[in-house]
């Protein structure tokens, strides 16, 4: 009897077992199956898109449909706006131009671009404040188009303030990287690379840390490749960068070249002046925190500290006089 209850509860022990492994074994399956059934539909459709993408677009080509009239309106504002200001020699377009590639707005159509943005955010903005200022003005008050007026001029405006920002920003970065840029060059000079290989090294190796100083480098060294001269293509990045450190380093290898003098020595000599230069903004900046100080103390933390020192007198006097 004994025999028999073990071999039964075994048994019993055994069936559980085979039916947990075959419902674990259909639910992988069935997941699995789910998975591939999944990724070959993702895979269609991926391939389907590919080749509607290759294909005309009947709604688009269509020249009877809005889109393609939207389309081509723009297109039209578009290369209007380029011919009457990307293509000028004026003295403001030449300087906007400057602005914008110091922003990073290489496109030749940067600004007609930046035109019409100011165009669109000025009627942007009058429009918000038109439909919105009833409700916070009272019925029949006379601020309504002077409001409307002031965010029109907000709109117009503010491509301008985004654009000054954007430049200053990028001018930091390129001013902070910079001696790191010279101690790279240096070391490449050192190593026996050409001027073309360095700035082609540097540029790889500050684009982790400096997206866009790599990328004024990067642009420099394809020009370099596409013919033009070294004095020509350093110019061209002091340019693009606004750094008047740029500007002397072009200047120092034109030098350099014309005299026959050692280009490691020269690197070597206005890396270290770089180095001092980086050293004296931050002391500066650390001579000048004490005065910037001041004006958020006594603003802030003074008239708490009087109050906090003349409260419980006042208290008191308050007091006794009761």
């Amino acid at each position: 009897m004994d025999a028999l209850n073990q071999l039964t509860i075994l048994t019993g022990e055994g069936s559980t077992m085979m039916v947990s492994l075959f419902v674990f074994l259909s639910a992988a399956i069935l997941a699995f199956g789910m998975m591939a059934v999944v990724q070959v539909r993702l895979a269609v459709k991926r391939r389907a898109a590919g080749i509607g993408a290759a294909l005309p677009n009947a709604a688009t080509d269509d020249p009877r449909s809005l889109r393609y009239a939207s389309r081509i309106a723009a297109q039209r504002l578009i290369d209007y706006t380029t011919r009457h200001y990307s293509e000028t020699d004026k003295g403001e377009t030449k300087e906007l131009r400057r602005k914008l590639i110091r922003a990073g707005f290489l496109d030749a159509r940067a600004p007609a671009f930046f035109f019409l943005a100011r165009l669109v955010a000025g009627i942007a903005f009058a429009l918000a404040a038109f439909l919105l200022m009833p409700y916070v003005l009272r019925e029949g008050s006379s601020m309504l188009w002077p409001a409307v007026w002031v965010a029109a001029l907000f709109g117009y405006f503010a491509p301008n303030v985004y654009l000054s920002r954007r430049t200053a920003g990028r001018e930091i970065e390129h001013r902070v990287g910079f001696p790191d840029f010279m101690d790279l060059l240096v070391v490449c000079a050192d190593a026996g690379l050409s001027m073309e290989a360095a700035l082609d090294r540097v540029g790889r190796e500050l684009a982790d840390s400096y997206r866009s100083l790599s990328a004024n480098i990067h642009m420099a060294t394809l020009e370099m490749r596409a013919g033009r001269t070294l004095s020509e293509t350093l110019e061209h990045l002091a340019d693009r960068l606004g750094l008047e450190e740029a500007r002397s380093f072009a200047t120092l290898l034109q030098q350099s070249e014309k005299l026959g003098s050692s280009l490691t020595e020269a690197l070597r000599v206005y890396s270290d002046d770089m180095r001092h230069k980086r050293l004296s903004r931050a002391e500066e900046k650390a001579y000048s925190l004490p005065a910037k100080l001041s004006v958020p103390l006594t603003l802030c933390v003074f008239p708490v500290v009087i109050i906090v020192i003349m409260l419980p007198v006042y208290v008191r006097f308050k007091v006794g006089n009761y």
